[in-house]
């Protein structure tokens, strides 16, 4: 077993290295921070090389689950790595709100307009995001939000995608490795569904709930007075009792649903997205593309 891992580790070393190069680019930076895996490596990568020249910074504000927050700041505790969080005033946002197909660039164009902010109060010359390799196939207008405001992304820099950085934050020994992925609550919202506290709060109890029947990897999205519960696939099979579907039918409605389905394409991640009409994707591209 001891030889397998150092094996690991010698496959993982070279990747490693080029992370680490692009971090040495920086004499100083700051680091947008979720408590999920990407970032989360990021962050503490970047406190390997960096120390006390780098500073994470997670925003905390609605649309982010109260659970990820302790995570966030007990991951970065345990580690020593300097935090800070900050409130956004995304929900003060009209643009915001109203959530069409640009709700994700106006929510990062907040985010990265208060790490400036952060940046000017502290000195630090840089700020940085979790975008990896993998992030270019679904729509994401929230990079166009990081490039306007030149926001670095080191983990697509050095080439490094989903299973790389999992296998090198298993590597190190970081109980994030195996986190399952997360989004703002926001995004469980059927587009043109005007983003409110009670809606995100909706979402964050049913979620909360489900979870704590032992399911992993699941989205509550919001559809009005319906709830549609996406589960990861292999874990359909548990939920398709009718003892289970009772207890996850009470946990949703406890939180304000009147109606509650199961998905039987299980969990994806965007799944949103889909709904929304290909012109209404080019057209916000074209919108946020100066």
């Amino acid at each position: 077993m001891d030889a397998e891992l150092t094996t690991i580790r010698e496959m993982l070393r070279a990747p490693r290295e080029a992370l680490h190069a692009e971090l040495r680019k920086y004499s100083q930076l700051a680091v947008a921070y979720s408590g999920g895996v990407d970032s989360a490596y990021l962050a503490w990568e970047a406190f390997q090389v960096l120390g006390d020249r780098m500073i994470a910074v997670i925003a905390d504000s609605p649309s982010l689950p109260r659970t990820h927050l302790a995570f966030a700041v007990s991951f970065a505790q345990e580690h020593g790595i300097p935090l800070r969080v900050v409130h956004t005033a995304e929900m003060e946002r009209a643009e915001y709100v109203r959530n069409d197909g640009a709700r994700c660039f106006h929510c990062k164009d907040e985010l990265f307009s208060t790490m400036e902010r952060v940046l000017r109060e502290t000195g630090i010359s840089a700020m940085a995001y979790g975008r990896n390799r993998d992030d270019s196939g679904d729509f994401r207008p929230g990079q166009k939000a990081a490039e306007q405001h030149h926001a670095v992304a080191p983990l697509n820099d050095a080439g490094l995608g989903k299973q790389a950085i999992r296998a090198l934050a298993q590597a190190a020994g970081l109980r994030v490795w195996d986190r399952p992925a997360s989004a703002c609550l926001s995004s469980r919202l059927e587009y043109g569904r005007p983003v409110t506290a009670e809606a995100l709060r909706q979402v964050e109890e049913a979620e909360e709930a489900l979870l704590g029947l032992g399911f992993r990897q699941l989205r509550v999205r919001h559809h009005g007075e319906l709830a549609r519960i996406e589960i990861e696939r292999s874990e359909l099979a548990r939920a398709l009792s009718l003892d289970m579907l009772a207890r996850m039918t009470d946990c949703v409605k406890a939180a304000g649903f009147t109606y509650v389905t199961l998905d039987t394409e299980g969990y994806r991640s965007g799944s949103m997205n889909a709904l929304l009409p290909v012109s209404s994707l080019l057209q916000e591209a074209k919108t946020h593309a100066a």
